[in-house]
């Protein structure tokens, strides 16, 4: 089973930036890809980015694309994700995870391994 440790989440303002990090423990498969998720208060927990182990190939949902990136040192076992323009409906725990597949997914429930998540809130 793999660990992971999400951090740098805090209260900013809108239009700030942020960059959070997760750092993978333990048992992770080689090639593994590894996603962010976020969660705010009363809503279902929902895809943000997704990255293979190798940094070639990642996916965005649209709400974030061209404002966060994510990134990836397979060697250090750590994922980042740079948050630029945040926005108050970007308020949400923030949540890393990692699957046992290579392929990059959108989807919770193909991720086998949660972090605690970190919190971000962004005020108006």
């Amino acid at each position: 089973q793999a660990l992971l440790l999400e951090s740098g989440g805090r209260l900013v303002q809108a239009g700030d930036s942020l960059k959070l990090s997760c750092v993978v423990s333990g048992r992770i498969r080689s090639g593994a890809a590894m996603g962010w998720f976020r969660q705010a208060p009363g809503k279902e927990r929902e895809f943000v980015a997704a990255i293979g182990w190798s940094g070639a190939s990642a996916e965005y949902a649209v709400s974030v694309k061209g404002r966060f990136t994510i990134s990836i040192n397979s060697a250090q076992g750590t994922m980042w994700l740079q948050m630029n323009f945040l926005q108050p409906e970007d308020t949400a725990v923030y949540f890393c995870a990692a699957r046992k597949y290579s392929t990059v997914a959108t989807e919770a429930i193909d991720y086998d391994d949660w972090g605690r998540g970190t919190q971000v809130t962004v005020s108006s």
